[in-house]
């Protein structure tokens, strides 16, 4: 984005003295653009920073909901295990 302000910035710088007026009132217009792109920048960074921690909460509770079930199903096989035994013994 800021490339593309240059840009504008220069065309404009351009235009404006390829009709004879001052290229001065072409720099008061970069400043408000590079003001707004900061604050824009840097909200960017935090809506990233909060995806990144929402995926890593998600990430931990898929692991612990994949151990839950993993725990749960080695309980259920014990289980089964010991009721094959003793129908086997008796």
């Amino acid at each position: 984005m800021n490339k593309s302000l240059l840009l504008a910035a220069l065309v404009a710088a351009v235009a404006l003295s390829a009709c004879g007026k001052k290229a001065e009132t072409a720099a008061p217009v970069a400043a408000p653009a590079a003001a707004v792109v900061a604050p824009v920048a840097a909200a960017a960074a935090d809506a990233a920073s909060a995806v990144t921690g929402a995926a890593t909460i998600a990430a931990d509770a898929a692991a612990s909901a994949v151990a839950g079930a993993a725990s749960a199903a080695a309980v259920a096989v014990k289980d089964a295990a010991v009721k094959a035994a003793d129908t086997v013994k008796k």
